[in-house]
């Protein structure tokens, strides 16, 4: 039996409100997404009629419900992403904008504490009776923005609110009362984050008992009912604890994780830290994109069986490498593994960040590692989860950059800025990142103690990086990775000064044999950044028509002037004299003329060389 005294670290996270970000990397980025995509969000919530939705449930406006059963949920997110611009920056005018939306959501609130649009509008007598139909999930969703929106400007009505619909579904689920299993996980998780808020142990026992709930057999609606979907498409096929596979649609899957992880952290429960590890290894170890993607079916939007990862037809839901980072971040917390730091890394520059336009205001859903040139990103969706997750995911990634412990700091993410940490014992630490990452793997650090105190600091070492260098105050020191970490045990000095050197060369990456759809191909990858060939930059070359001879040398050259600053990789034609190929970082493709794109391209037969 795994023990919690061996395997568990309970690491805490940071708020993202206490890490200040200014790299050249990501602090552009956070100020478009404060600027241009929740402006963009919110007007499409407007003009889709998601908003008013809420105005005819409370009476306010005439009409019918417009949309979709979960549109609810967008209102939510996209509150919960303005919510995290507003911890990074205050601004008058857009929390004048939320306060008058949430005046309306909370207008359409029923006596009872029940909030869902659709329900009361569309079917008030069919409320609770399809587990499919989203009820519980935009619930979560609603309960996750409360939870931001309080923290953000100190505000209760949303809080107030979501403790209401939490105490609504306190009474009406649980033991000795209606059995629940929700179709699409979310509430779930939600209900930890508002007992962190509230301190009440209810919505954390209701949580644990929705987990438990799953695969009793009492699942009810339109998924079960589905022979080509069945139990196992919403993880409803097996008890939680006796997980080994991941089964399903992918979102709903990592959602599920994502509160496993929590409550595991918050209890110690062996069978769920089992459960959580064999999944772990099943996901990453026979069903991920080297992008990070997960979910390669179109039909079921998840998985189908393992090392089925085909490139062109790959789904690789946005939502789903965003589920991606929220699980794997919890992993991180509970197990104190560099491993899931690593796999959050890969979300943040390949998977997740490529969902969103350079220009942050178009988006994709579905991210193939291979196209001809008919794969764009749009305004809006139907169905708008992966735009409004993304607005909620990016101005967050702060949380992701660092770790405490009662022992000291761990720093996950070499993100360039400031953060104050604690580093245990009342003990706080500033912490300054100094970087060119990802495009360098030099790292300057500055450990700034109020006064002398030794504690661990933990520098993760990428999986990707082979070699390194470390220096403390000036000097060369070695020091042996383990679990992932670099560990200093004796920091603590006024201004402390570390720099580590990550090695960073252009790697040939092969899929195992068992991949079948890369067989004979190579992807290129350089420290964190996944490359893609796109035809924009190679013309003349047709799809599918470069040779990689991995004999030849590969040029790395930074380009500041395009696509918002990028290195690129030169790979030498096979054609005597022709002209190189270029390859730009995958989260940028499709950002120019339309064309085809790929990840994996045919390498040369009987090679040598695995690294350049």
């Amino acid at each position: 039996m795994i023990t919690t005294e061996t395997k568990i670290k309970r690491w805490d996270s940071v708020p993202f409100t206490s890490v200040k970000i200014w790299d050249k990397f990501w602090r552009p980025r956070l100020e478009q997404v404060r600027k241009v995509t929740v402006p963009v969000c919110l007007d499409q919530c407007e003009k889709t009629g998601r908003l008013d939705n809420f105005m005819k449930a409370s009476g306010r406006m005439p009409g019918k419900f417009r949309g979709m059963y979960y549109d609810d949920s967008d209102v939510y997110k996209v509150i919960e992403g303005a919510a995290y611009t507003l911890m990074l920056q205050r601004d008058p005018g857009l929390e004048a904008r939320l306060d008058a939306e949430i005046d309306e959501i909370c207008a359409a609130q029923e006596p009872d504490g029940y909030l869902n649009t659709y329900y009361t509008l569309n079917a008030p007598d069919r409320k609770w009776t399809d587990m499919e139909k989203h009820e519980m999930y935009n619930a979560g969703h609603l309960l996750e923005a409360a939870v931001a929106y309080h923290a953000a400007t100190g505000k209760r009505k949303l809080l107030d609110s979501a403790c209401r619909l939490a105490d609504h579904l306190d009474q009406r689920f649980g033991p000795g009362k209606q059995h629940w299993v929700e179709g699409h996980e979310e509430i779930e998780l939600a209900l930890v984050k508002l007992y962190g808020v509230t301190g009440e142990v209810r919505y954390r026992e209701l949580a644990l008992w929705l987990l438990e709930e799953r695969g009793q057999g009492r699942g009810q609606g339109e998924i079960w009912d589905n022979p080509e979907w069945g139990p196992a498409y919403c993880q409803d096929d097996v008890p939680v604890s006796g997980i080994e596979r991941v089964t399903g649609h992918a979102v709903r899957a990592m959602y599920l994780y994502t509160a496993m992880a929590d409550l595991a952290r918050l209890s110690g429960d062996s069978a769920y830290i089992g459960a959580l590890k064999r999944v772990w290894a099943h996901t990453a170890e026979r069903n991920l994109y080297l992008t990070g993607g997960i979910g390669p079916s179109r039909h079921n939007e998840g998985f189908t069986h393992d090392y089925d990862l085909p490139n062109e037809s790959a789904y690789c839901e946005t939502c789903a490498a965003i589920g991606m980072a929220f699980w794997n971040h919890r992993m991180n917390l509970l197990f104190g593994e560099g491993k899931y730091a690593d796999l959050v890394e890969t979300e943040l520059y390949n998977g997740a960040l490529s969902g969103i336009s350079l220009s942050g205001d178009r988006f994709f859903y579905v991210n193939p590692l291979a196209s001809r040139g008919d794969h764009h990103r749009v305004e809006w969706f139907d169905t708008s989860c992966c735009p409004t997750n993304l607005v909620r995911f990016l101005p967050a990634i702060g949380q992701y950059a660092y770790a405490q412990s009662d022992d000291g700091i761990t720093i996950n993410q070499y993100i360039g800025g400031k953060a104050d940490l604690a580093a245990g014992g009342g003990r706080r630490v500033e912490v300054t990142q100094v970087t060119n990452y990802p495009w360098d793997g030099t790292v300057d650090l500055g450990i700034g103690p109020a006064q002398t105190s030794e504690f661990t600091l933990r520098l993760r070492l990428p999986g990707w990086c082979r070699s390194y260098r470390l220096f403390v105050r000036g000097e060369e020191t070695a020091a042996v990775p383990s679990d992932g970490y670099l560990e200093l045990r004796r920091i603590g000095r006024p201004g402390d000064q570390i720099r580590l050197v990550l090695d960073m060369p252009v790697e040939g990456v092969r899929a195992r044999p068992e991949a079948a759809d890369n067989l004979g191909r190579i992807a290129l990858r350089r420290g964190p950044i996944v490359y893609a060939l796109e035809e924009r930059d190679n013309p003349g070359l047709a799809y599918d028509d470069f040779v990689f001879d991995p004999v030849r040398a590969v040029r790395v050259l930074h380009d500041p002037d395009l696509l918002g600053g990028v290195t690129v990789l030169e790979a030498q034609s096979r054609i005597p004299g022709g002209p190189a190929v270029r390859f730009i970082p995958y989260y940028a493709w499709d950002n120019r003329e339309p064309g085809f794109m790929q990840v994996w391209v045919k390498e040369e037969p009987d090679i040598g060389l695995y690294r350049f």
